[in-house]
């Protein structure tokens, strides 16, 4: 499979893609429909999943299978990502119009994080062998805290970029219309808008410390790291709207998550020791995934049903 091929026809596709959404599909502000929101999200799963049936034709199915794999673990953690949505936008008060292309450029900016964060990490990883561990030990202590601690503490009040541009910068008292940044009398403004947009990318900092040393334990083969977590990035939005509604109702699926990061953890730890075959990871991820969903629904039938 001719990779260098492979990545300019995916840039050209993911490029297309943005460009068709922004400049056609919202190039009038609206709220995104949970019809519409839905549709997007079996197209981005859809175009994920014919990505990796053309690895496995061209390519082998090994990385077939480790970019499946890679792709869900990265688009279940990214589960946690819709609930910070959630919290900045009702802190900040985004009117449902204005949201998706604050997580547009939101979105776009963590996908070039995150391809710098994976090129860094490679890069790390082929000089010191050693990182491996440094990434496993991570993900054992992310897990944990997931697993026993409590929930998130997201107060974007508390942002030290935020509070570092209302200090120094001029900020409206009013969002103004889809406009970032606006032009008064005395200078120029930033807007509340441009305030939510650097939030969502602080924290998504946050969130690829975790992810990627995720995918890393899988594969340490760097295009499957970086497609796998790109696709998973670029459903994100669409998942938002479609799950926002009632996502804190899978109240197991964090339980899921960090066993998830746990697994890998362990994986990535004991490298040198054994290898597990990927199937046996992809697996076992769809297996834990699967069991705290239906735990979590079954749990609200029981809830409603006895209320």
């Amino acid at each position: 499979m001719d990779w260098t091929l492979t990545l300019i026809i995916f840039h050209l596709f993911i490029l297309g893609m943005l460009a068709l959404d922004l400049q056609v599909f919202h190039r009038k502000a609206h709220a995104v429909t949970m019809r519409e929101a839905l549709v997007w999200s079996i197209f981005w799963v859809a175009i994920s999943l014919l990505f990796c049936f053309v690895l496995f034709i061209w390519d082998s199915h090994t990385a077939a299978l480790e970019f499946l794999t890679g792709y869900l673990i990265e688009k279940a953690l990214s589960v946690d990502n819709l609930f910070v949505f959630i919290v900045i936008f009702s802190y900040f008060g985004v009117p449902s119009h204005l949201q998706h292309r604050v997580l547009f450029f939101g979105i776009l900016g963590a996908l070039v994080m995150r391809a710098a964060f994976i090129l860094i990490g490679a890069l790390l990883i082929s000089i010191f062998h050693w990182v491996l561990y440094l990434f496993g030990i991570i993900l054992l202590f992310t897990g944990g805290k997931m697993l026993f601690g409590s929930d998130m503490d997201i107060d974007p009040g508390k942002n030290v970029v935020i509070r570092f541009c209302r200090k120094f910068f001029p900020v409206t008292a009013d969002y103004e219309g889809q406009r970032f940044i606006v032009r008064r009398d005395k200078g120029y403004f930033i807007t509340p808008l441009f305030l939510v947009l650097i939030t969502i990318e602080t924290s998504d900092i946050v969130f690829a410390v975790d992810s990627i040393p995720a995918i890393f334990a899988i594969t340490q083969d760097t295009r499957i790291v970086y497609t796998s977590n790109i696709f998973a990035i670029l459903g994100l939005r669409a998942l938002y709207f479609l799950l926002a509604g009632f996502i804190k109702k899978f109240e197991y699926l964090k339980i899921g998550l960090s066993i998830v990061l746990l697994y890998v953890a362990i994986k990535m730890l004991l490298v040198d020791v054994v290898r597990i075959p990927i199937i046996v990871s992809l697996g076992g991820v769809l297996l834990i995934l699967t069991v705290s969903v239906i735990a979590s629904l079954r749990k609200k039938g029981r809830n409603k049903f006895s209320s």
